[in-house]
Parts: structure tokens; C-alpha cells; sequence
């Protein structure tokens, strides 16, 4: 994850320096499309827009049916999306446009009425209000306000026709309804009275109460009716116990009691059972006398059997049981009493349970009766209801048929503009072109990045050579520092065309400290002799040689700066030198090593090339190029030879082999990589030793790292002095 956001960062980072690289490129397409855009703005006739404002207002007295949505009320279409949007569309539809093409007859070049698409109005709400803006713009400021009010008041006659045609159309729907909804309601009414008449209800919730009230009192009183009864049977069952009879044997003897037929019978024989137990005190059993009053005895118990028998049917009741005394025969009535008493509650109580079920029975019945009402109740309402709802939007149409105001009206005509205006079309165009400008401006910034085949950083430079970069040497003009100590006396050892004597602390001079050190690192052996070159002109070789030369002068070093150059010498100006004698004097043998060198400061000195010889490079593959070089080397420290580039020219690589190593000076931008790759070549066919690359005249803010960084004040100091004195150009 860490690779691929580095890669990406990377990728960002060289788009941007492409922009950055060509952004002169891109300010000169993007102003070009500027003023293209602003020249066809120019040559565009003025337009005048006319504005016009429709009303749109609540009309309830043209409202139509419940059943139906309202003519000409908004409220209606309020409950989804915005009424006005709709309005604005049917403002802006074609039959709209066409009517007010027809009515101003509006025509095209060929004398025929113009097509609706070409009419252009503009037709939107203005937000938190009830009204529609309409504008129109044109060439012609009068046809501009023409267009919208025409188009205002068809819309508006339109609107009002509409809502006419919609009023009659639901009074006719609603005159149909009408006898419908009448059946409908009497039908409902009659539901409900069969229903009443049938089950025998009036009002179903009184009736309930009124049964529950009922059947609470029956309770109470069936209650009370059960305590009776058992203190009734209590002392009947206490008197039947005392009179040691059955129920029924009771109630005959007391019936048969009070028979007089039987009571006479039952007088008489009581008076011979008395006599007849008085006799046998007196007579023995054989006495006639009690013979005869056992017979009569006999005679008056058949009878007795006979009379009860004849009034209870109950044969053979025993006299002994008839003939009771005062005492028993209250206890026998009081006993016949209360069995009449206990059978007269009983019967009251079943009376009394049977009307309590019958109420129990309507009462559970009750709940889907009520249910049933309220359910014909309902359809009579809502029948009620929906009869009248239609009569009342029947008087409403009534009223609304003959009225003439729809939902909007103008209230604002449009004036006709005196002023123009610009239009949408002419800001779109002047946006859209810059726009353009920018992605042109951008696409031919990578175009012509992709196409130009230098190598534009440190970066591809390196990656190109595959040699060790030693030093990065930021971009400077050195004419700026000859005008900022032109005014100044000139000490020894400062030469204003040599930035690292006339700067000591700046950000370069750093730079070319840096080179020196690298130096000291890539070899085990010492390195003395160095050839310094590039692969085209341009490149600053030349600067780099006097630059390095100074500055090792300036670590006690005995340097020697050799031009080897003899092409195009420059050493002797970047010293201020006159080159009468040099190098090629020295390889011919006219001139004395003594006489050609200049000694420019205590530890620097300076061999120019001297006159240009006709074969340079005969010179310096000569046994006297060997032989100088080695003399060099024995006096001086450091011998740097500042060469011609490598393209074209073997000099460089010839004296490579004679000297230490190479240092390859490259400059982003200059070199491109044909060029690049025949410089190599050489390098590699003459076996000589290249030592590393030097980038001189590096734009920190065009590579995709930062090279330069400063450590301590002093150095960002340096480097501020130096940017200052740079921008004095």
C-alpha cells in the first residue's frame, strides 16, 4: 500500500512539473481562447429581455366536486410537488408558443411561421411566492415585450376557458349522480327501520341498561324468595316430624277433618268407644252390652271408611288418625299452610328465573344487534352525507358557471427593456471557452512535453547516463552578480564572471563545495586530473570548470585550469585574461610554460588555449599532450581541463584517457536524449573513466524532489542573497 501511494504521489508530482515547465505554453493558448471568446461576445448583436409576473391565487367559489379535485384552487395540487413548476410547464408548451406565434405572426426568413422550439421563454417560480416570472429576450426590444405579454394573456384566457369547460362538465356528472345517491339514501333508511321493526328495538344502548338494571332487581328479589323458602321448608319439615305423618297423609286428615259427614261419624264413635270402655269396666267381653257396642263400634268405622273414601279417596284411613285434637289440628293447619306457602314461593321463583333468562337471552343478543345498527347507521350517514356533499357542489357549480375569473392574472406586463443584457448564450460561450482554453492550454502542455525529447530534470538525466550524480549546481545568471559588484573595487582573487569567488556564501558556492567533496569519495585513488565536458554546447562547462577551480583553489589546493577548448575557447574572458599565448602555443612549441600560464590567485592558475589551431584534435592526441599533462600533474594538486562537448568532437574523450576521470556537465532542458545517447556512446568506445554527472543550472521548483535544502541560517541567508540578487535582472 505504502509503494503504490508513493507511486501515485510521484505521478502527481510530474504533472504538475510538465504545467510548471510549459506554463508559458499554457498562459498564451488560455489568453488566445480569452480573446477569441471576447472578439465573438464583441461581434454578437445586443439582446433585450422584457420580464413579465403572472399571479396564481386560491379561487374557491369556481371550486368543483369533492369528488373530483378543485378547479382553479392550488391547495389541491399543494399536497405533491410544486403547483407553480406545473403552471410554468404549461405556460411554456407548444400550443401556448403557438398561439402566440399565431397572434403576432411570427415568421422565419422564408415567410413561414416560425417552428415553437425556436421560441425561447423562459418560464420559472420565484421562490416563496405564488408567481411566475416570464422573460423573453430578443434583438428587437419591442417584439421581446410583445412576446411575453402575448404569451401572458393567452395563458390567462386559456386558464379561464378551461375552468368554464371543467365547471360544466362536473355539474353534468353530478346531475347524473343525484338520483343515484337519492335511491342510495332511501335505501338505507328503510334497511334500518326493517331492522328496528324486526328485532324490536328503538334504542339498543337504553334497552341494554335497562336489561341489565332489570335483571340486577331479579337477582335481588330471587334471593330474598330463596331465604323464604328454606324457612318455610325448615317448619314444615319441624311439624311434620311432630305430627309423625306423610305430607299427603296430612293433608287428608285435616281435609277429611273438616268433612261434617265425617265429623258426625267420627262424634258418634268417639261416645261408643267411651262407652264401650266404660262397659268393659263394668261387663266382661261376652256381655251383650259390650257385644252391642262393639257391633255399633264396627258399624260407624265401615261408615267412616265409606264417607273418607267417598270425599279423599283414600281408602282405609284409620279413625285413631282422624280423630285429632285442638292441638294437632292447628298443627296439622299451620302444616297444610306452609306446604302451601313453600309450593306458592317455588313457583314464584321459577316465574321469576324464567324472565330473568329471557332478559339474560336478549342481553347476549344485544351486541350483534348493535353491531348490526350502527353498521345500517353508518350506511345511512355516509348516504346522508354523500347526498348532500352532491347538492352543495351542485349550488357551488351553479354559481361558478357563471363567473368569469380563472387562478392567475397579470400583474405585471412586461415593458419594453431599453437597456441590453447578457445573455445565458454569451456567458456559457465566454465560460465554455475559457474552459476550453484551460483543457487545450493542458493537453498541448502534455503534448508538446511528450514530444520534446530532452532531458528536462535531474532526474531523467541521471536514469538516462546510469552515472553517479556528484553535483547539483542551481540556476543562476552570472551577469546579475557582474552588475551587482560592478560598482565595487575589485579585490585580488575575485573575478565577477566566477559566481564562487564573487558569492563565497551563497546557495552556488555551496553547491560547487558539495562537487568537491563527492569528488573525494568515489575513488580509493586520488583524483588530480580531471577533464571537464559536456555532451552539446550550452551546458555551462566551461562555468563549471572555472567555478570548481576556484573553489578547491580556495581549500589550499595548487590548482591548474586548463582551456583545452580550442574550438571556442572561454576561459581567458571568464578570467578577464588576454589569451596572446596558451595551450596550442605549448603543444607547437612556441611558448614556455612560464610565459602562457596566469596566476589569478595564490593557489589558482589559469592556461588559456591560445590561437586556434587549424587540427585541434591533432594537438591533443600528440605525445605533447602526454607529456604536458604529466608536467601538470607533477606541479599543481588539481589539473581540470575544461574540454569542447562530445558531440561531434573526440577531444574530450581522448584527453579522458590521459587524465583521472570525466566529469559529464548536463543541463535539464538543453540536452536531449539523441544527443545524450551519442555522447555516451563516445564515452564508452574510448574506455575513458567518467567519474559522475554534474547538473548545472538546475530549477529547484521544476524537479519532482527537492535537492536544494539548507541546515543552518547561514545557508538559507545564502540562498536568499542569491535569489535577490538574481531577480535584480
Amino acid at each position: 500500500m505504502e509503494t503504490n501511494s508513493y507511486t501515485q504521489e510521484t505521478e502527481i508530482q510530474q504533472y504538475i512539473l510538465v504545467l510548471k515547465r510549459r506554463w508559458r505554453l499554457i498562459a498564451s493558448i488560455i489568453i488566445a481562447s480569452i480573446g477569441l471568446s471576447g472578439l465573438a461576445l464583441f461581434m454578437q448583436k445586443p439582446e433585450y429581455q422584457a420580464d413579465g409576473i403572472l399571479l396564481f391565487k386560491s379561487d374557491r367559489t369556481s371550486s368543483l366536486t369533492k369528488v373530483g379535485e378543485k378547479i382553479g384552487d392550488l391547495e389541491a395540487l399543494m399536497r405533491e410537488g410544486n403547483p407553480l413548476e406545473t403552471q410554468a410547464v404549461i405556460v411554456n408548451s407548444h400550443p401556448m408558443l403557438q398561439e402566440v406565434i399565431t397572434a403576432l405572426d411570427l415568421k422565419n426568413e422564408q415567410g413561414k411561421l416560425i417552428d415553437p422550439e425556436l421560441l425561447k421563454i423562459n418560464v420559472k417560480p420565484i421562490v416563496g411566492t405564488d408567481v411566475l416570472k416570464v422573460s423573453y429576450a430578443s434583438n428587437d426590444p419591442e417584439l421581446a415585450a410583445a412576446v411575453v405579454n402575448q404569451l401572458m394573456k393567452s395563458y390567462v384566457e386559456n386558464n379561464i376557458q378551461t375552468n368554464r369547460a371543467q365547471v360544466s362538465a362536473a355539474g353534468e356528472f353530478i346531475k347524473e349522480q343525484l338520483p343515484n345517491s337519492r335511491r342510495e339514501l332511501e335505501r338505507a333508511a328503510e334497511a334500518l327501520r326493517q331492522f328496528k321493526i324486526q328485532n324490536r328495538v328503538i334504542q339498543l344502548a337504553e334497552e341494554s341498561t335497562a336489561a341489565i338494571d332489570i335483571i340486577s332487581k331479579l337477582d335481588q328479589e330471587m334471593n330474598q324468595i330463596k331465604a323464604a323458602l328454606a324457612d318455610v321448608s325448615a317448619q314444615e319439615a319441624q311439624i311434620a316430624s311432630q305430627l309423625n305423618v306423610s305430607e299427603n297423609q296430612a293433608v287428608t286428615v285435616a281435609s277429611l277433618s273438616q268433612i261434617p259427614g265425617v265429623q258426625e261419624v267420627l262424634t258418634e264413635l268417639q261416645k261408643i268407644q267411651t262407652k264401650l270402655a266404660n262397659a268393659r269396666a263394668i261387663y266382661t267381653e261376652q256381655h251383650p252390652t259390650i257385644t252391642d257396642l262393639k257391633n255399633q263400634q264396627a258399624t260407624l268405622n265401615s261408615l267412616l271408611q265409606q264417607r273418607t273414601q267417598q270425599y279423599s279417596g283414600i281408602p282405609l284411613v284409620s279413625p285413631g288418625k282422624l280423630q285429632i285434637g285442638k292441638i294437632r289440628e292447628e298443627m296439622v293447619g299451620n302444616y297444610v299452610q306452609l306446604k302451601a306457602e313453600r309450593q306458592g314461593l317455588e313457583k314464584k321463583f321459577r316465574t321469576l328465573s324464567n324472565i330473568r333468562a329471557n332478559y339474560q337471552q336478549q342481553l347476549a343478543v344485544m351486541p350483534s344487534l348493535e353491531k348490526q345498527q350502527q353498521g345500517l347507521e353508518r350506511k345511512l350517514e355516509s348516504a346522508k352525507n354523500g347526498y348532500e356533499n352532491l347538492v352543495s357542489r351542485l349550488q357551488e357549480i351553479q354559481v361558478a358557471e357563471k363567473q368569469t375569473i380563472g387562478n392567475a392574472r397579470i400583474v405585471q406586463p412586461a415593458q419594453i427593456p431599453k437597456k441590453s443584457v447578457i445573455s445565458k448564450t454569451k456567458i456559457l460561450l465566454a465560460t465554455g471557452s475559457i474552459f476550453a482554453g484551460v483543457l487545450l492550454s493542458i493537453a498541448a502542455a502534455f503534448f508538446v512535453d511528450l514530444i520534446d525529447r530532452s532531458l528536462k530534470t535531474v532526474k531523467e538525466t541521471e536514469t538516462f547516463f546510469g552515472y553517479t550524480l556528484l553535483g547539483l549546481i542551481p540556476k543562476y545568471k552570472p551577469n546579475n552578480f557582474v552588475n551587482a559588484v560592478q560598482d565595487v573595487d575589485v579585490e585580488d582573487g575575485v573575478y565577477p564572471q566566477v559566481i564562487t569567488t564573487t558569492s563565497p556564501r551563497t546557495l552556488v558556492h555551496e553547491a560547487y563545495q558539495m562537487l568537491q567533496a563527492n569528488l573525494k569519495f568515489i575513488s580509493h585513488r586520488k583524483v588530480r586530473k580531471i577533464v571537464v565536458t559536456s555532451s552539446v554546447s550550452a551546458e555551462g562547462k566551461s562555468d563549471v570548470s572555472a567555478n570548481l577551480a576556484a573553489v578547491i583553489a580556495q581549500s589550499g589546493k595548487r590548482v591548474l585550469l586548463v582551456d583545452a577548448d580550442m574550438r571556442k575557447p572561454t576561459q581567458h574572458h571568464l578570467w578577464s585574461l588576454i589569451n596572446s599565448v596558451g595551450l596550442s602555443h605549448l603543444l607547437v612549441g612556441q611558448g614556455v610554460f612560464s610565459q602562457a600560464v596566469h596566476k589569478v590567485t595564490e593557489y589558482l592558475s589559469v592556461l588559456t588555449a591560445g590561437v586556434i589551431p587549424p587540427n585541434p584534435l591533432a594537438l591533443i592526441d600528440s605525445e605533447g599532450m602526454t607529456s604536458l599533462v604529466d608536467i601538470f600533474a607533477e606541479n599543481y594538486d588539481y589539473v581540470i581541463f575544461d574540454t569542447p562537448p562530445l558531440v561531434g568532437i573526440a577531444d574530450a574523450a581522448v584527453l579522458g584517457k590521459m587524465a583521472d576521470g570525466i566529469l559529464l556537465v548536463t543541463r535539464p532542458g538543453v540536452l536531449d536524449s539523441p544527443s545524450a545517447a551519442a555522447a555516451k556512446s563516445l564515452i564508452e568506445r574510448s574506455e575513458a573513466n567518467v567519474l559522475g554527472i554534474i547538473a548545472n543550472a538546475v530549477n529547484a521548483k521544476q524537479e519532482p524532489s527537492s535537492y536544494f535544502y539548507y541546515s543552518s541560517p547561514r545557508d538559507r541567508k545564502s540562498a536568499a542573497d542569491l535569489e535577490r540578487v538574481a531577480r535584480m535582472s
